[in-house]
């Protein structure tokens, strides 16, 4: 099967956003874009023939609309459909093996910030083998470019930051080049987060006075720096910045993210039953920002 971006569309606004988004990727990319409705309806008795054609024309219906959107807005891209019979989460996982990134809309935005992520896109995002990018209802293009300057109206001078977060623990090289690439493909800075605390429990004062030692933190920033030079010399030409500081992971990725073009954390597949949960920084990352998320499966 051919590699593409795909997105699944379902008619809603947010379905929209993403297959719009995702058009943008896969002609950044040199890609073609699927379009993907899945359809599960269960017919009673008698049901089927009528049932049956208004699924097909409300499934028609989803795709036309997407298509319209996509059209409208990145006329060159290559763009094919499908629409697939059974539960949406099985479907679109298998038509993902083919895909080299899955593209999904999210309900919305909640009272405060960040996503109402569905449950078929939370089933996707925990069990997907490639790259998942979750899309707000209501993102734009014009959302992941900075501002016009004074001098030169109407001008836009780049990209917004890509932000990646970084686990010095276990550093995945799958989910650090993920966000190199998307850097250099719009030609952002990428900025890249570590975050930590100091453990306490069970410590004793004097104890506790070695682990707040300033050396610690230069120490990770060591750590990370050293992480990111394979990649460095393989994107020369992405501009990185390094961030290390001592806060609650979670606090300090919804803070980097703020006006972000793209959020990238892992998700880690190994020693995980199939069944299967993001963890608690990748959770609160799809629920908490209000940029497109892209969740990087790893070992």
């Amino acid at each position: 099967m051919l590699a593409s971006v795909m997105a699944g569309v379902d008619g809603s606004p947010e379905s929209l956003a993403a297959a719009e988004w995702a058009a943008r990727e896969a002609l950044r990319r040199g890609l073609p874009l699927r379009l993907v409705h899945a359809c599960d309806w269960h017919p009673r008795r008698g049901e089927w023939e009528s049932g049956s054609a208004t699924q097909r024309y409300l499934a028609r219906r989803a795709l036309q609309q997407a298509e319209d959107r996509v059209r409208a807005a990145c006329p060159d891209v290559r763009l094919y459909d499908d629409q697939v019979e059974g539960p949406a989460i099985p479907a679109l996982l298998k038509l993902a093996e083919g895909a080299e990134l899955v593209v999904l809309g999210s309900r919305g935005l909640t009272g405060v910030a960040g996503f109402l992520v569905g449950s078929v896109a939370q089933g996707v995002v925990a069990r997907a083998t490639v790259p998942v990018v979750l899309v707000r209802a209501g993102e734009e293009a014009a959302d992941e470019q900075l501002p016009a300057t004074g001098d030169s109206a109407g001008r836009r001078t780049g990209y917004r930051d890509v932000v990646l977060a970084v686990d010095l623990d276990s550093p995945a090289e799958e989910v650090i080049e993920f966000a190199f690439e998307a850097a250099r493909l719009c030609g952002a800075r990428l900025r890249v987060v570590h975050a930590w605390q100091t453990p306490v429990l069970g410590l004793g004062p004097g104890e506790v006075d070695l682990l707040n030692d300033p050396h610690r933190a230069e120490e990770r920033q060591a750590a990370l720096t050293g992480a990111l030079r394979l990649w460095r010399d393989k994107y020369p030409d992405v501009e990185v910045v390094e961030t290390v500081t001592k806060d609650r992971p979670r606090t300090a990725l919804i803070r980097a993210a703020c006006g972000a073009s793209l959020l990238v954390v892992g998700r880690r597949t190994a020693d995980r039953p199939v069944g299967r949960r993001v963890g608690p920084v990748t959770h609160a990352a799809v629920h908490d920002v209000d940029c497109p998320v892209a969740v990087v499966p790893h070992s």
